[in-house]
């Protein structure tokens, strides 16, 4: 799913953290604290069960929304990371083509 500029953070987006020592990285948010904070995870250094809790002044919103995070967390209320990884994989890896 691709969004529009501007929008608001969404569970399941991808994002590219611009602050802190995972700069440069993508992750997933999983969870949505208040309107400054959220939480993140890549399923590899940062795993579902100890998430990031990342303010979001300090990373770079991806248009992309994973949908199977997104149907994973509606159905059960935790995601594997595999499917996190796969999230991100996915993401580089269309990110890496555009750029070609």
């Amino acid at each position: 799913m691709v969004l529009k500029p501007g929008t608001s953070p969404q569970v399941g987006q991808v994002v590219r953290v611009s602050k802190g020592k995972g700069a440069g990285q993508p992750a997933v948010i999983i969870a949505i604290s208040d309107e400054k904070f959220v939480y993140i995870a890549d399923g590899n250094k940062r795993k579902f069960d100890q998430p990031k809790k990342k303010n979001l002044l300090h990373l770079e919103l991806m248009p992309v929304v994973s949908s199977e995070v997104v149907d994973s967390l509606q159905e059960s209320g935790r995601v594997t990371n595999g499917k996190l990884r796969h999230a991100v994989a996915k993401f580089v890896e269309s990110a890496e083509k555009n750029t070609v």
